[in-house]
């Protein structure tokens, strides 16, 4: 069914314990399977939260956030087989070894060993990590740094893959590689919802964009067909109009 919802939020509401204002407020969100979609906002508008949210990893009472038709606060086991998901801050153990982590994620989702055996080696040479793959991560650079966090983010070869600032703080090299497995991954049916700073890379990547500001989405369509109605020729003129030029803390 490739025109079906692959998350579908509705009057989603958020607050943190003691926080005098909601973080997200009444968001409505729609994302179709198959769509490399990218999650835009000024600091401080919720994203991070909203991640934290899709994925599982906060619990909502207020509002629906449905992954192929399943509530998520529901379903935690069907969530946990469905997603991927790679957070800005890195997500491993730096004493390990790449296949090591690779290994002792594939375990935690689930994996036979011959799925991790395959898989890790897999990864390890469509990231260009195989030469590497006995060294401790603590002594690898930022840019292999993020390709192990991405490749832990697909070892289950999620439905749906989430992907908070993917590539903060790489080389173009690196760059390049994670946007282009991205797309490969994409064609072969995952769907991509994605947040970043880097503006041109999010036009490179994504087919269809939602923008937050003030906990919940102000605009949501295709890329060209927003840029069209508001007169733009690209997404950090389509950001800074619809949000403001003011400075965000």
């Amino acid at each position: 069914m490739p025109n079906e919802d692959a998350l579908q939020i509705k009057t989603l509401a958020y607050s943190y314990k003691g926080a005098a204002q909601p973080v997200i407020r009444q968001l409505d969100l729609v994302v179709k399977q198959g769509s490399r979609f990218g999650l835009f906002g000024p600091n401080g508008t919720g994203k991070t939260t909203l991640m934290g949210l899709m994925t599982g990893l906060l619990s909502y009472s207020l509002g629906s956030i449905q992954l192929f038709g399943k509530e998520v606060k529901n379903n935690s086991a069907f969530v946990k087989r469905t997603i991927g998901f790679v957070p800005q801050d890195f997500s491993f153990y730096e004493e390990l070894t790449p296949a090591e982590n690779l290994e002792f994620f594939g375990a935690w989702y689930g994996l036979n060993n011959r799925q991790i055996r395959e898989t890790t080696t897999n990864l390890l040479k469509v990231m260009g990590l195989h030469h590497v793959a006995g060294k401790p991560l603590k002594e690898f650079s930022g840019g292999m740094k993020r390709r192990v966090n991405l490749a832990i983010g697909v070892i289950n070869d999620p439905r749906i893959l989430f992907l908070d600032e993917p590539t903060v703080g790489v080389d173009v090299q690196s760059r390049n590689a994670i946007i282009r497995f991205l797309k490969d991954i994409n064609l072969k049916g995952t769907t991509l919802i994605y947040t970043s700073h880097q503006l041109q890379e999010a036009e490179e990547l994504c087919t269809e964009v939602a923008l937050m500001d003030g906990g919940t989405v102000i605009s949501q369509g295709t890329l060209e067909a927003l840029k069209e109605q508001h007169g733009q020729d690209g997404l950090e003129g389509l950001f800074l109009q619809l949000t403001g030029r003011a400075y965000r803390d």
